[in-house]
């Protein structure tokens, strides 16, 4: 069997990551949450890597829970995967929440790339990383409600960053299925594209050639201090921004600029 999701890094530093279970339409089952994460956690021991980029093999980004076997999931797996949480584990949440939760906890930016259906967990999963960049004619559904269940795979952390709370409770109420365009109308996606993965690995590209670590701290900058009171966010501002001036990488995007270069920028510790 191939892998569930696959992992290639580029010379730059750019991680094009793939789900991989096509013939499924990338569905979630208990292998494949745990693969989303596992794999979220390699990404985030290599110092290598620049930016990220999540899609799907196939026909679509993730049609959500493998309904083949729903009703075996509702009796024992699906319970087993929301009652199970490490406090130990740095990633947030049970199973189900992690693949979301991941990547808001990766070091540098990802950017999902998205066509054909999110719906459900996938739909949640999409909500994970930084950046969204959707087809025109993809499609979206938080369609929980369907199944008279709610959307539990980290959705009240990451689409409360995306869109108002009235917005979020339409969309979950209803269960109703929406595309690319609207997305970007509602904030859920950051850009559309006719080529959503050649643009996401352009995006990518472009971020991999700047400081990584003003790249790292900018992200922690915004993860940290988002929901945070005034002084908390102003304060890691002013700590980030001491540990960035007259360090290695700051120094050489100077050199670079000033000698009309491209920058050579070592690894982050």
């Amino acid at each position: 069997m191939s892998k569930l999701v696959t992992i290639d890094i580029n010379a730059n530093g750019v991680a094009d990551v793939r789900l991989n279970r096509a013939d499924k339409y990338n569905a979630l089952s208990p292998e494949m949450f745990d693969a989303i994460t596992e794999t979220g956690k390699t990404l985030s021991t290599n110092q290598t890597i620049r930016a990220i980029v999540l899609s799907g093999n196939g026909r679509g980004f993730c049609a959500g829970l493998d309904f083949a076997g729903f009703q075996n999931i509702i009796g024992s797996e699906k319970s087993s995967i929301i009652s199970k949480n490490s406090s130990s584990d740095e990633i947030p949440g049970n199973p189900a929440q992690k693949i979301g939760m991941v990547w808001k906890h990766l070091p540098v930016p990802v950017i999902a790339a998205l066509h054909g259906a999110s719906f459900g967990g996938g739909f949640q999963l999409a909500m994970g990383p930084d950046i969204r960049i959707a087809a025109p004619d993809a499609t979206f559904s938080i369609m929980e409600i369907q199944w008279g269940l709610i959307p539990d795979c980290s959705i009240s952390q990451t689409l409360r960053e995306l869109v108002p709370i009235d917005v979020a409770k339409e969309l979950t109420f209803t269960g109703r299925t929406f595309d690319g365009k609207e997305a970007l109308q509602l904030g859920i996606v950051t850009q559309i594209s006719d080529s959503p993965l050649k643009s996401a690995l352009e995006m990518a590209e472009i971020i991999a050639a700047k400081s990584p670590n003003a790249i790292r701290y900018s992200k922690e900058l915004f993860e940290t201090t988002w929901h945070e009171a005034p002084n908390a966010g102003l304060a890691l501002e002013e700590k980030l921004q001491k540990k960035l001036i007259g360090s290695p990488n700051q120094i050489e995007t100077v050199k670079a600029n000033f000698e009309k270069r491209p920058p050579q920028y070592i690894d982050p510790e």
